[in-house]
């Protein structure tokens, strides 16, 4: 079987749960279908690669044409590694993936995706600091302030938090929990929030 699945976020929202709202957020997963299969003898590693079919041909039938031109069919192309034994009929080549087939509610999950790029930050925004008190006619404003003792060599500490670009990271937050699984809708929501903004391809595999 294979270790996890693809998707969009598609963004946040709230559900009840035991009488408690819970944040959630609902990641797309349609219109998933098998493109290759990776084998230990040709490629030297087991995995299933998968492409989501853009909106224009989702109604069309699967066609050899789209193995061969991906970028022209598919929104995207990724692998999933196999751990175990991997059913051959439902995973055969121009077959669509359906959720409900490897997660299931109550199932534990970690979300891999790029956090959102905020630019240029200061150290105030990107590290948090403080800053400056803001009374009694201090200049200091949001500037980082000291780099570190070595003033008379001229050199900054390895590590030293700076101004920089902020965010457009690859990220992960583990043990987050399946509230739902919708396989008509070929949604999936899962308990708290995953890196990124919507539209963010996210990788989910089981925990």
């Amino acid at each position: 079987m294979i270790t996890g699945l693809w998707g969009k976020k598609i963004g946040m929202t709230q559900v009840f749960a035991d009488d408690k709202v819970v944040p959630v957020t609902v990641l797309d997963v349609g219109r998933l279908i098998v493109t290759n299969k990776k084998t230990q003898e040709r490629d030297g590693y087991d995995a299933v690669q998968i492409g989501c079919v853009k909106k224009r041909y989702a109604d069309k039938a699967f066609s050899t044409d789209w193995v061969k031109q991906p970028k022209k069919y598919f929104s995207f192309v990724r692998e999933i590694k196999v751990t175990d034994e991997l059913d051959e009929q439902k995973f055969a080549v121009g077959n669509a993936i359906s959720c409900q087939d490897i997660l299931s509610i109550g199932d534990k999950v970690d979300a891999f995706g790029k956090t959102k790029g905020c630019g240029f930050a200061g150290v105030v925004r990107r590290w948090n600091f403080a800053g400056a008190r803001a009374s009694h006619g201090s200049t200091m404003g949001n500037t980082t302030g000291s780099l570190s003792f070595f003033a008379t060599q001229g050199k900054v500490i390895k590590g030293k938090k700076m101004p920089g670009h902020m965010g457009n990271k690859q990220r992960v937050v583990k043990n987050l929990k399946v509230m739902k699984v919708d396989g008509n809708a070929n949604l999936i929501v899962i308990n708290g929030s995953v890196p990124g903004r919507p539209g963010t391809l996210i990788f989910i595999r089981k925990s």
